[in-house]
Formats: C-alpha cells, sequence, structure tokens
C-alpha cells in the first residue's frame, strides 16, 4: 500500500483518507462482473436444528453414564478440531453442523461436550467461542490476547484483506453506523480499488465484500425499502461488533487523515463509551 500527504477536505473526511492502495489489479470482463451479481446477506439458517433439542441436565447425566471419560474426551478433541477448521476460513460455526457433522449419536451430553469444549479452548488456546446469533445458534471464534484492531495500525502487504475490511469499516463507523453501498464504492475507487475490475490483492473485490465478509459476519448488506433502481447499504456485522475496538478504528482513521481521533467529537464518544452490558 502507498501512503501520500494529500489533504482531506472537510466534507471529504470519510470519503478520501490519504492514502492509495496498491494499483495492482487486472482488468477483468465486465459482463462477467456484473453476471455473478451480489446478493444481500441473509441469516443462517438452522434448517438442521430445529431436530435437536437441548437435552436436560438429568439426559446428560444418564448419557454420561453410558459412556467411558476417553470417548466423551475424543468427541470433545474431534469438535475442537472441527471448529478450528471452520475458523480458518472466519465462518461462523453452527451448533446444527456441530451436532449434524461431529456430535452425532453423542447429541444427548451436547451440552457437556461443548462446555468441555470452552474449556479447552479458553485454558489451552486462548480462545473464546461467542454464540452471536442466539436465535440461529451460531458461534465464532475470539481471540482473548489479540483481538483485531491491535496491530492493524500498521498495515502490511500480508494482511491486505484485512485492510480493506477495516476501510470499509470505518466508513460505516464514520457515517453514523450505515454506509450506501454507493459511497463504499466510491470510497475504494479513490483508493485505486476498483469494485467493477479484478484486483491483484482482493479479486473480484466485489464478490470479497459482498459475501466472504458477508459470510464470515463482519459486514451486514441490507436492501433499502422502496428505492428504484434497488439499492443497498452496508451495516456492521455481528463478527465486528464483537471482534473490532472501536478505539482502534478510529485512532487507525485518524492516522489515514493525519488527523487527531478526538476531532471528530461524535465518533470519539461513540468509540470510548463503554456499552451497558460491559459495565
Amino acid at each position: 500500500m502507498l501512503f501520500n500527504n494529500a489533504r482531506v477536505s472537510e466534507e471529504e473526511q470519510v470519503l478520501k483518507p490519504s492514502f492509495v492502495m496498491s494499483q495492482r489489479k487486472r482488468p477483468s470482463n465486465t459482463q462477467s462482473s456484473q453476471s455473478k451479481g451480489a446478493r444481500p446477506s441473509e441469516v443462517l439458517p438452522g434448517d438442521d436444528d430445529v431436530t435437536f433439542t437441548q437435552p436436560s441436565t438429568s439426559q446428560v447425566q444418564k448419557g454420561l453414564e453410558r459412556l467411558t471419560p476417553a470417548q466423551v474426551d475424543l468427541k470433545t478433541a474431534e469438535v475442537v478440531q472441527f471448529i478450528f477448521v471452520k475458523d480458518q476460513k472466519k465462518i461462523p460455526i453452527r451448533r446444527a453442523d456441530i451436532v449434524k457433522y461431529v456430535v452425532k449419536e453423542y447429541r444427548n451430553i451436547y451440552p457437556e461436550i461443548m462446555k468441555r469444549v470452552a474449556c479447552t479452548l479458553e485454558t489451552v488456546f486462548g480462545l473464546m467461542l461467542k454464540e452471536i446469533d442466539l436465535k440461529n445458534h451460531v458461534y465464532i471464534l475470539i481471540n482473548k490476547l489479540e483481538p483485531l484492531g491491535e496491530d492493524l495500525l500498521n498495515m502490511t502487504p500480508s494482511n491486505p484483506k484485512t485492510g480493506l475490511l477495516f476501510v470499509i469499516l470505518g466508513v460505516i463507523f464514520m457515517k453514523g453506523g450505515v454506509a450506501k453501498e454507493s459511497m463504499v464504492w466510491n470510497t475504494l475507487k479513490k483508493l485505486r480499488v476498483d469494485p467493477g475490475e479484478r484486483h491483484e490483492d482482493f479479486g473480484d473485490v466485489k464478490k470479497v465484500v459482498t459475501d466472504e465478509f458477508v459470510r464470515q459476519r463482519y459486514l451486514e448488506y441490507v436492501r433499502i425499502p422502496h428505492t428504484e433502481p434497488i439499492e443497498f447499504e452496508f451495516h456492521w456485522g455481528q463478527r465486528a461488533d464483537t471482534e473490532v475496538s472501536k478505539v482502534k478504528l478510529l485512532e487507525f482513521m485518524g492516522q489515514l487523515h493525519n488527523q487527531d481521533p478526538q476531532s471528530w467529537t461524535q465518533q470519539f464518544r461513540d468509540a470510548t463509551t463503554v456499552p451497558v452490558s460491559q459495565r
């Protein structure tokens, strides 16, 4: 990524950060890009979860009596491995998938297995399994030692997608939590990342933003009602709310704009206000 020292006008403080992303991109077939299209995000369905009923304490106890400690330990290790495989691509983990593909006939001791899984993840790996969707029982892994945002002020070519994500989250945050799709694309174009062209680092930019980041729950891509032609807007996703430090994000934006983060009074207040649930 390349940085420059261009000054930012007051009305463009969100849309025109004082740096430019790498221009390493290849022309793509515009018609092909358009044909792929972008879909608005939908809640991950709990297709198979409707058949699963959380067992009671007595049912779990009876189930444990029929199994050896080694069997329970092995199943716990299998679930941990399954979670790691899913998390490699930052794909949220559904309870339905854990039960269907790993727990299987051990579902009557599911709560005990997950309790042991959570303990293993925390004590051995320093990770926390957090439920981000209570309705559909969707989980993500959070690194309790190094939350996202701790080292992003020093963006490097080794994490270009993370830099791209942070820019988009920054635009949304600076605009009060909602940013129209057109604003996001215009911002990226100013950084020489055109959603209509294939980029060497990101590939299909539009697909990365509206599909990959959405599936990972970093972004929500929502249709704006009563618009013709149809328009969409971006919101922060559940994973971003959980993992991303708004203070670090504001510091990041301040560095991009060569501006003191506290000069954005409202955003600084939002970033430093501790939610009631966390007090």
